[in-house]
């Protein structure tokens, strides 16, 4: 036990190290280039530009992580976890991303205390830097974040589809839908649906483009707006809220359940996927890894099934039930409905 414990102790003062380590796997491409099989030292040491002996200082390194195996007396192959991220655009891409959080914590006093705002993730996710005014957004503002966003929208797409049955809806609104990829999976899951978007306009920009490139434009009409001050269109029977809520601080987050609330017919559904506070098995995800990073984002925080049910109800829905995901450390998935 106490040798457990001490590893578990250095494991906590060592991460950061373990994080720059697969940081400079995926700069380097070192996945890419084992994904035909085992190359040896010296040919991985000419691909990522570095000297043999640093080159194998990061191999030595990927290994004891199992992002690397051993092969032979003088090659590597792809371990269990770097095959794992090979192909997996959306994980690359945080990890890509994540410097930006590596510079806002490193001073977490400052942070928790206020001192070191505005922040880097404060910066990059524009609308929770300027509630309110997501009207005056540049392009440039809100491209990053739109394309970090999609990246990594097709496995939270897979999971929300395969928890619930979009085909007993007439017209789905998907409320912060960002460019449209999660709308253009759910049109591929489901042909007869009539489709909705609503985003800030630099961003609803983005997504008339992707739609229309889908060959979606008959079957999707993009709204442009900023829920902080603008009504939501009405019409659909079900109202969609993906990766939205955790973002956004109480009074906000309030004021938009109640939107949807009378946005919707009697009978009408809302829908909300995002990773929660407290899910078993992922409690450092909601508590830890969300908590700061949201803390340097400047707005919201992952919530538990509980706060969730109580902010849902408020807004007036009833028969609030949490659906079965595959990986609810990445997303939850909870139904409401409109009952009056």
């Amino acid at each position: 036990m106490a040798r457990r414990r001490a590893r578990d102790l250095f494991d906590l003062c060592a991460g950061f190290t373990y994080t720059q380590v697969l940081l400079a796997c995926v700069r380097l491409d070192l996945f890419g280039q084992l994904a035909e099989g085992p190359r040896t030292l010296e040919d991985i040491a000419t691909a990522c530009e570095l000297e043999p002996e640093a080159a194998n200082r990061l191999l030595e390194a990927a290994v004891s992580l199992r992002l690397v195996q051993r092969w032979g007396t003088d090659s590597y192959r792809l371990g269990e976890l770097g095959a794992a991220l090979l192909g997996n655009e959306g994980v690359l891409a945080m990890i890509r991303h994540h410097p930006l959080l590596y510079r806002d914590l490193m001073d977490p006093v400052a942070l928790l205390r206020g001192v070191t705002f505005p922040t880097e993730l404060e910066r990059f996710w524009g609308y929770a830097r300027r509630p309110g005014e997501g009207h005056a957004l540049a392009p440039v503002e809100v491209a990053a974040y739109s394309e970090l966003m999609a990246a990594s929208q097709s496995l939270i797409a897979e999971q929300v589809i395969g928890a619930y049955r979009f085909d007993r809806h007439r017209r789905l609104l998907d409320v912060g839908g960002g460019d449209g990829a999660f709308l253009q999976a759910v049109a591929s899951a489901v042909p007869g649906l009539a489709l909705e978007l609503f985003d800030l306009p630099g961003v609803a920009a983005r997504a008339r483009q992707r739609l229309a490139a889908a060959g979606l434009t008959d079957r999707a009409i993009v709204h442009g707006g900023d829920f902080a001050r603008d009504p939501l269109p009405e019409g659909a029977d079900l109202i969609s809220l993906v990766r939205v809520l955790h973002d956004h601080d109480e009074p906000l987050v309030r004021r938009l359940l109640g939107m949807v609330h009378a946005a919707l017919p009697l009978g009408g559904r809302v829908l909300i996927a995002e990773p929660l506070a407290g899910s078993r098995g992922a409690e450092t995800v909601g508590a830890a890894y969300f908590g700061m990073y949201l803390l340097a984002m400047g707005s919201g925080r992952a919530r538990t099934r509980s706060e969730l049910t109580t902010l849902l109800g408020a807004a007036g829905f009833s028969g609030v039930r949490e659906l079965a995901t595959p990986l609810p450390l990445q997303t939850s998935v909870f139904i409401a409905e409109k009952r009056h």
